[in-house]
């Protein structure tokens, strides 16, 4: 039985852990060879070899997205390797807790560098590589259409993820590139456990919270939202462009 992703080369950007690790694996599993970068080699390596050990076809590249010439010898490298990319999943990014008030430069400059910057760069860097009818999904967040204490860098850098797509899909409409917006909510990854530091119990802490927030009651899982990426991914979302799909319990629906 065909595989959605058969023949098909995805790339994964943040792909050590948590969301980005779960789609790549998911991906690599649906037939793809997929290509994942990560900042840190140690982590890269790891994700590697337990797509390889599960089967998949995989390629990692240490690449920090905001960095462009970085960027480019990773798509330097897809091209000479393989020609093309039929699915991009723009999901490294991060961020950090801070009120207004004690927000510096250096805490925005990491957060919109990270999640709009290399964003940006990421997709149109990858034009000249992508298929017709490729399919570009944007890593958004809940945050980004409401307000959180603490995190209104991270949630502005994300309101702006989710405006680029709805400007890419007039820009790239006569290459029948889709580009839609993946919004988790609260998801069980290190990323969002380590906004409460490295204490355990303040890290189960802040779970609780969160989860006390969804109507279904608890976090979701990196595995939720790669089924969600792959529907993106995949000809099932065929006729699905500029959207905005929130994986999130409920959280932003109520």
């Amino acid at each position: 039985m065909a595989r959605k992703l058969d023949n098909k080369i995805a790339l994964v950007t943040g792909a050590t852990s948590g969301i980005g690790l779960a789609t790549a694996q998911r991906f690599a599993a649906e037939g793809a060879h997929v290509y994942i970068t990560g900042r840190r080699q140690t982590e890269l390596d790891a994700a590697v070899n337990g797509i390889r050990e599960a089967g998949g076809n995989v390629t990692g590249v240490r690449v920090d997205s905001a960095k462009l010439d970085e960027l480019d010898a990773l798509y330097a490298q897809i091209n000479q390797e393989k020609g093309r990319l039929d699915v991009l999943f723009a999901n490294a990014g991060g961020g950090s807790m801070l009120p207004l008030g004690s927000i510096t430069e250096e805490q925005f400059d990491d957060t919109f560098d990270r999640n709009v910057k290399g964003v940006l760069f990421t997709v149109q860097k990858a034009l000249p590589l992508l298929a017709q009818g490729a399919s570009v999904i944007l890593t958004g967040s809940t945050a980004g259409s409401s307000g959180t204490a603490a995190f209104s860098v991270y949630s502005a850098s994300k309101a702006a993820v989710r405006a680029f797509a709805r400007s890419w899909i007039l820009d790239l409409k006569d290459r029948g590139i889709r580009v839609n917006t993946l919004s988790p909510g609260a998801t069980r990854t290190p990323g969002l456990l380590d906004l409460a530091g490295p204490d355990a119990a303040q890290q189960q802490g802040l779970a609780d919270y969160l989860a006390a927030q969804i109507p279904m009651g608890r976090l979701g899982e990196p595995g939720e939202i790669a089924s969600a990426a792959l529907f993106l991914a995949s000809d099932d979302a065929s006729f699905v462009n500029g959207a905005e799909l929130f994986v999130d319990g409920g959280q932003q629906q109520v």
